[in-house]
């Protein structure tokens, strides 16, 4: 048998994780997107919108869509912010709160499911890759950017 690449098995460990979100999301009528957005919400404190993006790891394009449908759900209500008149503010609903919860206890689950699963120190290890690999990626130590000709 071929031996898979790192890079198969970081997209088909997400994937199935994913997948796994997306269920227990649908069960109540929601998604990871919005689970994960609601999780990056600070459920006591107003979060402006232009913080979610990078705390989330996703494009605005994408964001102001998950946004729009959380609004539309009722689970966020957006502010402008008074200190920046450009700026908007999240603030979570009461029903935006208890799915905030339900977001929480379905990570949670997930996390000790595989803490119980897992010897302690092999998942040490797997921790350590990682955040190894995050930092080659970071630090661009991997590929380096092009450099522009004219």
């Amino acid at each position: 048998m071929k031996e898979k690449t790192i890079d198969y098995l970081l997209r088909s460990a997400w994937m199935s994780v994913s997948k796994m979100y997306n269920e227990e999301a649908g069960k109540k009528g929601s998604t990871m997107a919005t689970g994960f957005a609601l999780i990056s919400i600070d459920p006591d404190n107003d979060t402006p919108s232009t913080s979610l993006g990078p705390k989330m790891g996703i494009e605005a394009t994408s964001l102001s869509r998950t946004l729009k449908s959380m609004e539309e759900k009722g689970l966020i209500l957006r502010k402008p912010n008074p200190a920046d008149g450009r700026g908007v503010l999240i603030h979570l609903t009461p029903f935006g709160k208890e799915m905030r919860e339900f977001s929480k206890q379905v990570v949670f689950k997930f996390d000790e499911a595989v803490k119980k699963s897992i010897d302690p120190k092999d998942l040490k290890t797997f921790k350590r890759v990682a955040n190894e690999i995050v930092e080659l990626i970071n630090t661009r130590s991997i590929y380096q950017p092009e450099k522009k000709t004219i």
